[in-house]
């Protein structure tokens, strides 16, 4: 059996099976049909793998505009989040997470002048000022 993996394929067919049932789905609604949501969250993944910009996802994975939207959508309505916690379970409960914990203190000081912040220091600029008040 030859087995063609494409180079823009980059879930295998078990990895996707894990996240499936948790993307959105055909709602019924007139307009324009269901894209594909392998395709579209391959494009995803592609877009933040490679960092490229939304109009340079190939167009192997649909319209970018359309790979977009989902990644709007999906992000907006927890689905995201939804994904995430359920791919943490399943590695936490494979033994796949090795959680460390990294802290750094480290403080970095700026000068004074380093700040947007206005400081009224007194001197000429208030006495000039008020001279204008006193008459």
């Amino acid at each position: 059996m030859l087995v063609v993996v494409s180079r823009f394929q980059l879930l295998s067919d078990d990895q996707w099976a894990l996240i499936e049932d948790l993307l959105p789905v055909r709602t019924g609604k007139r307009g324009r049909p269901f894209s594909d949501a392998r395709a579209m969250v391959e494009g995803i993944i592609y877009r933040y793998r490679c960092g490229i910009a939304w109009r340079d996802v190939p167009a192997v994975f649909g319209p970018w505009q359309t790979i977009w939207t989902w990644h709007r959508r999906m992000a907006s309505d927890g689905t995201w989040d939804t994904v995430l916690q359920c791919l943490l379970t399943a590695a936490g409960t494979a033994g796949l997470v090795d959680w460390s914990v990294s802290v750094d203190s480290t403080i970095a000081r700026a000068h004074q002048h380093a700040t947007n912040i206005t400081r009224s220091t007194g001197g000429w600029v208030e006495l000039h000022g008020s001279a204008d008040r006193a008459a």
